[in-house]
């Protein structure tokens, strides 16, 4: 009997210990943003060579060519190895149906980083003569991004904050406590703007420097589900 007694009295303690661990906690659960807009100042550029022939080694041959002087003019331009590289190298054999004939198309694509977004239109304006047939992109970066992302994520946690008191406010007796947990889900978005070629940048005649970027912004965007305790 006492052993029957020890079993049911070790039952309903469990049974209370549980209650208390899934004790409901009053919570509020909100949505916050915060958002930086950036001016950058880096552009990436990726300059390519492509070129079609019947023999792969003369469409390979031009294309190291043009590339011999593309290298030459970044490092004429000023520009540290470390900040060029090439990115993409291929030689494809297409076969045409209906001559029956083979072909070979060669494609080599170097990008460029240039640290000071201000020397851009110098560096397209000329570089053209190099043989670069193919733009394959221009893209804009931020020398201080993980400094714009932190404040993005900064100001997201207390828009979540001013949110969820503006709620609580109008709630006799409660306001928001300490933070439970918080989910982050932020991006940054990369403005690409359209290039244009020396000889659509400016008529020969043209004895003006034309303005032929327009950077944009970079956004840097943080959201975060942040659950704040009531009390």
């Amino acid at each position: 009997m006492k052993k029957v007694i020890l079993l049911l009295t070790g039952f309903i303690s469990m049974i209370g210990m549980s209650q208390e661990q899934t004790k409901f906690t009053p919570q509020i659960s909100i949505s916050g943003e915060g958002k930086i807009l950036v001016a950058p100042d880096i552009a990436v550029i990726q300059l390519g060579v492509q070129n079609n022939g019947k023999d792969p080694k003369e469409v390979k041959q031009l294309n190291d060519v043009t590339i011999d002087k593309v290298i030459a003019y970044i490092k004429k331009f000023g520009i540290p190895v470390t900040d060029y590289q090439t990115t993409q190298l291929s030689l494809y054999k297409n076969y045409d149906y209906e001559k029956k004939k083979h072909s070979y198309q060669a494609n080599q694509t170097i990008s460029v980083t240039l640290k000071d977004i201000s020397k851009y239109n110098a560096f397209m304006m000329d570089v053209m003569e190099t043989g670069i047939n193919v733009i394959n992109g221009v893209g804009f970066k931020s020398s201080k991004l993980e400094l714009f992302e932190s404040e993005a994520r900064k100001k997201a946690i207390l828009n979540a904050k001013k949110k969820a008191e503006d709620y609580v406010s109008v709630l006799p007796g409660q306001k928001v406590g300490k933070a439970i947990s918080i989910s982050d889900n932020s991006q940054t978005s990369y403005p690409q703007p359209v290039f244009m070629a020396k000889g659509f940048m400016a008529d020969s005649e043209a004895t003006q420097p034309r303005e032929t970027l327009a950077i944009g912004e970079i956004e840097i965007v943080s959201n975060v589900s942040v659950s704040f305790v009531l009390e």
